[in-house]
């Protein structure tokens, strides 16, 4: 009996803790985190546009997570010797179709609330920026040339979606034009969810060479790519403070920097080169950490200081 036959066997509640550890969920406040920012610093949030956009970060995300889940099983990408969890392709827990049907369903999900969005607010260009997000999340490892395999473009592309697009993206159908704060909050987070693929694909190196995927980290050899992943996660916690110096972040945002303590922990283990493979698992749950904590305390900076008086709320340095 093989294991896809078990797989259609397990109880509900089996099936259940399966298809939650298929959707990742420890990542999923990249695509979380960049919404409740937006909405924030749109210094107007309201509920239902900014639950329409979470549903429709969320969706992408997890659509793009199962997508990645299948077509690297298909490809043999993923196999026996990756030490990150099991994917559900790959190691048979689950039907191929069916993880495919699932990808599909999040991402249609994502694209019917996406099109209330953009009719509701008027921001038209929103139909472009999620159709280019739903063809990304299929292709990044589908298609003929998936771009997670082709180095910097893959970086790129988080960086876009979970930093610039979600959150100027739910910034703009709050219905008062994206402030300058939001693309401020936009880079921090981005360069966060950058450094969280990063630190996925240097658990990765051996077995993504090995497997023929150039990614980033690939590309840059183990010693540069964990420079570039320490130069990312100090970028991204520091950019507030450019922000407040400048005067285009109220000074409220200077609170984001209690995330700084959860710097230590990843800096100490990227900088330690004999952690290689599974000595490095624990990097990426530190970055998500880091990644949600910093956005959670700059967006509630953000609508604190929007929800203040114009005297406290929006005080700068200068």
């Amino acid at each position: 009996m093989t294991s896809t036959t078990l797989a259609g066997r397990r109880g509900p509640g089996e099936a259940a803790r399966l298809w939650l550890a298929g959707a990742r969920p420890r990542t999923l406040g990249v695509g979380a985190v960049p919404v409740l920012l937006g909405a924030a610093a749109s210094g107007h949030p309201k509920a239902l546009p900014t639950a329409g956009a979470l549903v429709v970060a969320v969706g992408v995300q997890v659509g793009a997570n199962l997508a990645n889940d299948y077509f690297d099983g298909r490809r043999g990408v993923d196999t026996a010797a990756r030490v990150g969890p099991r994917r559900l392709t790959a190691s048979g827990l689950v039907r191929p179709g069916a993880v495919l049907a699932a990808a599909l369903g999040c991402l249609g999900v994502a694209a019917v609330v996406g099109l209330w969005l953009v009719l509701a607010s008027g921001q038209i260009w929103l139909l472009v920026a999620g159709g280019i997000a739903l063809a990304a999340a299929l292709l990044y490892t589908g298609g003929p040339r998936p771009y997670a395999a082709t180095g910097v473009v893959a970086d790129l592309a988080v960086f876009a979606f979970f930093g610039l697009m979600a959150t100027l993206g739910t910034a703009a159908v709050q219905g008062h034009g994206v402030p300058a704060a939001a693309w401020w909050a936009a880079v921090a987070i981005g360069l966060l969810a950058v450094a969280v693929l990063v630190a996925n694909n240097l658990r990765d190196l051996a077995t993504d060479r090995d497997a023929g995927r150039h990614t980033l980290v690939v590309r840059l050899g183990d010693g540069r790519a964990r420079t570039f992943y320490a130069a990312l996660i100090v970028a991204g916690v520091l950019t507030p403070d450019l922000g407040v110096l400048i005067g285009q972040l109220p000074l409220l945002a200077l609170a984001s920097q209690l995330a700084v303590p959860l710097l230590a922990s990843p800096l100490q283990i990227a900088a330690d080169h004999d952690r290689e493979g599974r000595a490095l698992v624990p990097l990426l749950p530190l970055t998500a950490r880091l990644h949600a904590a910093l956005g959670t305390l700059l967006a509630a900076a953000l609508l604190a200081s929007a929800l203040l008086p114009p005297q406290v709320g929006m005080a700068h340095l200068w």
